[in-house]
């Protein structure tokens, strides 16, 4: 207990410093996300994996904290999926690409004695779209960090309901490192999670998840599993649909995802943020709830309608493509700031 709340204080101030030391080699490497109004360095990420990775070794390494059975497998296995999104950060990698070293490392993990074959490959389905998923949330400010820690204690309390204490103690060092990240990512933010951070974060959340609900029935498990997902689900399938819609190439960026078109209701960057990340809290408290049977597989059937309610709602909102002279006046504001 002691050393969980160490390493969560030591993980969430090695973040924030080191967040902010990326931020200008990201800016002198050109290493930006171009996705937002504003190019934004995007090494935000590599902090959290380097310190949530160094923090769980340092426990393994002096066995105060070991990772247990399959554990520092899983860890290992997020560290190459991030490393493949830095790839991505830097030299912007094709879709497909992402897409097979996500499967091929979340195949490495699945553990298939508790899950059987078909649920093996159920789970290396999800870990995939849910990894993907969590990378489309990173299209607004503090918006991933702070599904992701929410969605990290949601986790870790299924784990220590299932006496997994190196897992949760590793998921609480994971929403310590990204509450750091967010000291650096609220909006107006100065950095960026990138491929690298937010494949990581979600390969890493989906994992665990798995690792939980290893050896439970697959109906109930997917009900826990889509309650800790709930926000990433209801963004991917808004903006899947979306596009599906309009005819438009589903890996085209467009400001079409959930922040956006809240804010085009006249919510602020940060109110919008708020408002997901409240609806991530509930999602995930009904989550856990399910899985340590404080409440029925009912509930989930709220969560199930409050998704597709928002998705139905957050449709009819247009989303009007920048204009060409305002995207010109931003270039043209930027060549004056660097020149």
């Amino acid at each position: 207990m002691l050393y969980g709340i160490a390493a969560a204080t030591a993980a969430l101030l090695l973040a924030a410093v080191l967040t902010a030391l990326l931020r200008v080699p990201a800016l002198r490497l050109g290493i930006l996300d171009r996705r937002r109004q504003r190019p934004l360095p995007a090494l935000g990420g590599l902090a959290v994996v380097a310190v949530t990775c160094l923090v769980a070794w340092v426990g393994e390494w002096t066995r105060v904290a070991p990772l247990g059975d399959g554990v520092g497998k899983l860890l290992v296995a997020a560290a190459v999926v991030a490393a493949l999104g830095l790839v991505a950060d830097v030299w912007r990698l094709r879709a497909r690409v992402l897409v097979a070293g996500t499967a091929v490392a979340a195949a490495c993990v699945v553990p298939y004695d508790e899950t059987g074959v078909p649920g093996g490959a159920l789970a290396v389905g999800w870990i995939v779209l849910a990894s993907l998923a969590f990378k489309g949330l990173d299209h607004a400010d503090g918006l991933a960090g702070t599904v992701g820690v929410v969605t990290a204690f949601g986790a870790g309390a299924c784990a220590a309901a299932e006496l997994m204490d190196g897992l949760a103690v590793l998921l609480s060092v994971l929403a310590a490192a990204l509450t750091g990240f967010l000291m650096h990512n609220w909006h107006p933010a100065r950095v960026g999670l990138g491929a690298c951070g937010s494949l990581f974060t979600g390969f890493l959340l989906s994992s665990s998840v798995v690792f939980t609900r290893a050896g439970y029935a697959i109906e109930p498990s997917a009900a826990v599993v889509f309650c800790l997902g709930a926000v990433a689900a209801a963004d991917a399938v808004l903006v899947v649909i979306a596009r599906l819609l309009a005819r438009r190439p589903l890996l085209r960026r467009r400001p079409d995802h959930l922040a956006h078109r809240l804010r085009r209701l006249g919510l602020t960057p940060q109110g919008s943020v708020v408002l997901l990340g409240a609806g991530s809290f509930a999602s995930v408290l009904v989550g856990v709830l399910v899985h340590t049977g404080w409440t029925g597989g009912g509930a989930v059937s709220w969560v199930a309608g409050a998704v597709l309610l928002v998705v139905l709602v957050l449709l009819r909102i247009p989303v009007q493509p920048p204009r060409r002279g305002a995207s010109t006046q931003v270039r043209g504001q930027l060549r004056v700031r660097n020149g």
